[in-house]
């Protein structure tokens, strides 16, 4: 009866193979007989990927991000509250459009303020430049010391100073007023909006960001010596988000590395497309022209990393069995993580990790039973 009771016992969720041995064994066991030997080898039925595989098809590739050539984030260049907003998110605007409008009534009061002092100013020069011209009659008639024509001659020159002082103010105020008025510096498309209204804002704060959606370009960070290759072979081909492929235009190599990460930035030009991926998405660059080692040909999805506190590992799934191996890991990209040490470019890894722990605790315990 104990027998036909495990016969009719939840089947658990295991491979078919494995459950038929576990079965057989639980059955024995309870009728009182010995379990076979386990196979020394089961196959696991765990979905993998070989290491290295699904990037390097047509040479090394690197994630990069495309960025409009001609972009700009826009910033107030005078302070004051926001009185009116004329451009949203997503909004073309043609150049010179207004975006935004402050109340700038500082800036008005102080322009006034810079055109009266201009008049006073000019006030006083008409009556300096009289009283020189009076002096100098009367000095040629030698009816006036040339000390005294002197002290006319000086009034007349600070007066014009201080007449083209008061200009400079206005022109000053005037700019300050003209700036409580934002507009687009070319034709273009405004991909942020950072200020609300009746927001006061300071000088020098994000108020748009703003690009031109002509131009586009795919910049990534590469090694040095991926760097010194495509300086003698500019070659590059351009993968999108959506899955499009296409050659890449101009190749720019920085001609400077960054002293923290030691790595080198190329921009690549995106050719004309009839449907142009937007500034921010991500994009692939493959080099065919690239011979060297590729540190991303020792790479694994993602997916398959395991990480315990500062050790990272994978499930190492290899005739028909699946063991837990710690490596070294490198730099992270949006699938795949580089690893530097602790795997061969012909090992396969576990993609989910953890039906690749459930198998082994699975396992295990068909071991000790």
């Amino acid at each position: 009866m104990e027998c036909a009771g495990l016969v009719h016992a939840t089947r658990p969720q295991i491979p078919p193979r494995v459950y038929r041995v576990a079965l057989l064994g639980l059955l024995l066991a309870a009728c009182g007989g010995k379990p076979p030997p386990l196979p020394a080898s089961v196959d696991p039925g765990l979905q993998s990927a070989v290491v290295g595989q699904g990037d390097a098809s047509s040479g090394p590739a690197w994630d990069g991000v495309v960025e409009a050539v001609q972009q700009a984030v826009i910033s107030a260049q005078t302070g004051g509250r926001v009185a009116s907003l004329h451009a949203e998110v997503n909004d073309r605007v043609a150049a010179g459009a207004v975006l935004l409008r402050l109340a700038g009534v500082e800036q008005r009061a102080g322009l006034e303020a810079a055109q009266a002092q201009l008049k006073a100013a000019e006030a006083v020069l008409v009556e300096a430049e009289s009283r020189h011209r009076r002096a100098s009659e009367l000095v040629a008639k030698q009816l006036l010391s040339r000390a005294d024509y002197d002290v006319a001659r000086a009034a007349r020159d600070s007066a014009i100073a201080a007449r083209d002082a008061a200009r400079a103010g206005v022109q000053q105020a005037g700019q300050a007023a003209d700036y409580t008025v934002v507009r687009a510096p070319y034709a273009g498309i405004v991909s942020a909006r950072r200020v609300e209204l009746g927001e006061t804002v300071a000088p020098g704060q994000a108020l748009f960001a703003f690009y031109a959606p002509g131009a586009l370009r795919v910049e990534a960070k590469v090694p040095q010596s991926v760097a010194a290759q495509l300086r003698a072979k500019p070659q590059a081909q351009l993968v999108f988000s959506d899955g499009r492929s296409e050659a890449g235009g101009t190749v720019t190599v920085f001609p400077s590395a960054d002293p923290l990460t030691h790595t080198v930035t190329v921009r690549v030009a995106v050719p004309a497309m009839a449907s142009a991926p937007a500034p921010g998405t991500t994009a692939k660059l493959l080099f065919p022209a690239v011979t060297t080692d590729d540190p991303r040909a020792h790479s694994v999805p993602a997916t398959a990393l395991v990480q315990r506190g500062e050790v990272s590992a994978v499930y190492v799934v290899a005739g028909g069995q699946v063991s837990l191996r710690q490596v070294r890991i490198g730099e992270r990209h949006a699938d795949r993580v580089d690893v530097i040490a602790g795997l061969e470019a012909a090992d396969k890894v576990a993609i989910d990790p953890v039906a690749a722990s459930q198998w082994l605790a699975r396992r295990q315990a068909v071991r000790h039973d």
